[in-house]
């Protein structure tokens, strides 16, 4: 599935960022699972630099573990996505539009808003 983006915000990167890892409000890639993020990065950036990250829309990103379609997603510690696991303070940034079996694959997401 494409990437359907609807809008990005451009941020400058607050540390590194990798493409398709959630990004914090603040530019920085999320470091605490289960944290708010804006959304996923367009493309890699280095401390400094700027990038984009889909807000609204749906968008690539990376998984950090198996995935069901119509999985509720939430950040890891690595800003990938993972199923929400329904704890107390799991912000839950999109739903999966596809499954992944494992860590390090790209899937599409809708983002919520």
């Amino acid at each position: 599935m494409p990437n359907r983006s609807i809008h990005a915000e451009t941020l400058r990167a607050a540390g590194a960022v990798a493409a398709a890892r959630l990004v914090g409000f603040d530019g920085a890639q999320a470091t605490v699972a289960g944290q708010k993020v804006l959304g996923p990065a367009q493309y890699a950036a280095a401390d400094g630099e700027l990038v984009a990250v889909d807000a609204i829309g749906t968008s690539m990103v990376e998984a950090g573990a198996a995935i069901a379609v119509g999985d509720d997603l939430i950040a890891d510690a690595q800003g990938r996505a993972v199923p929400a696991a329904g704890g107390a303070g799991e912000y839950v940034f999109a739903d999966a539009l596809q499954a992944a079996t494992g860590a390090g694959q790209r899937i599409e997401a809708i983002l919520r808003r």
